[in-house]
């Protein structure tokens, strides 16, 4: 259960962790479905490539880039999925001139499955999000947002379920504290739900309701705050429930060569990834499913 490998790929920083009691040789044979998740956070409307002069990230990242990865994993496995955990606007001009319009047509484009909502796609107000979901050909989740007196009212839903090569998937979102964080005429009526709780309402309806095979959960909550024990993140989020496969986050911009390993409420292994931001790398988790869907998992962080 806790055996890791280091597998070494050309461009490719990944990380083997093996989930569901199996090992890593028994990927062939034994598990005859694979699904791939590819997902970003925290881009922050960094369309282009860092320049030349840039320091430690000259020449990399970029809309284009990215979308050749893509394009090339969904050849290798059509039963992908892309996802966003939060912070899609904000940080260049693209955002102060479009107001989100072009982070959402490129999306589209790249054909995200689903986001969730972070702290700055508040940044040009509610009823700013609002006006660009037209140009959204995604989903949005966030389960412990309650919209029900705003204008994002029936726009975003607490989860969705995406069936892949028979395998149900199950996916909900979680969005950080707004208060203090963001005007309060920005968010306007938006009230804010204990994650803890919601997490736990969310897991147990896709897990036991939906029959789910796979749970993750897209969370804008940041990864962990050791100085501040009150204030949930992705590692408290994940000790305090169960049900949860997959941790998929976002706000602190932090950068994981490997996604952590955390084992929740039930002593079971939830996986906990985030992977920088502005663009420059982007996740990608590999689970593979026998007949029984019983689960193993790989890991891998792609440079851009």
């Amino acid at each position: 259960m806790k055996r890791r490998e280091f597998v070494k790929q050309t461009a490719v920083t990944a990380g083997a962790v093996v989930l569901g009691g199996s090992g890593l040789s028994s990927f062939t044979g034994n598990y005859t479905k694979k699904i791939t998740i590819l997902h970003t956070n925290d881009v922050h409307s960094h369309i282009d490539p860092f320049g030349p002069e840039d320091g430690r990230n000259a020449n990399k990242g970029g809309v284009a880039r990215r979308a050749t990865i893509i394009e090339n994993v969904r050849k290798e496995n059509p039963n992908t999925l892309l996802l966003d955990a939060g912070d899609i606007f904000q940080g260049t001009p693209y955002f102060n001139f479009y107001g989100g319009e072009l982070e959402f047509k490129l999306m589209s484009m790249l054909k995200y499955d689903v986001a969730t909502i972070g702290n700055h796609d508040f940044d040009n107000g509610i009823e700013g999000l609002h006006a660009q979901l037209p140009y959204a050909g995604f989903k949005f989740v966030s389960a412990n947002y309650d919209f029900s007196n705003t204008v994002m009212d029936t726009f975003v839903k607490p989860y969705e379920i995406i069936i892949k090569d028979g395998v149900k998937i199950g996916i909900f979102g979680l969005g950080i504290a707004l208060e203090g964080l963001v005007m309060k005429d920005l968010y306007k009526e938006t009230k804010y739900l204990d994650p803890i709780e919601i997490a736990q309402d969310m897991t147990s309806k896709l897990k036991n309701e939906e029959k789910c095979d796979l749970v993750i959960c897209l969370s804008h909550l940041g990864y962990d705050y050791k100085k501040e024990p009150n204030k949930v993140g992705d590692i408290s989020l994940a000790k305090a429930t169960e049900d949860i496969d997959l941790i998929i986050g976002g706000h602190t911009h932090t950068f994981l060569k490997e996604p952590t390993i955390v084992q929740n409420r039930k002593d079971k292994e939830v996986m906990v990834n985030q992977v920088g931001c502005f663009g420059l790398y982007l996740g990608r988790i590999d689970f593979y499913f026998d007949h029984k869907k019983s689960k193993v998992s790989k890991a891998s962080t792609i440079s851009v």
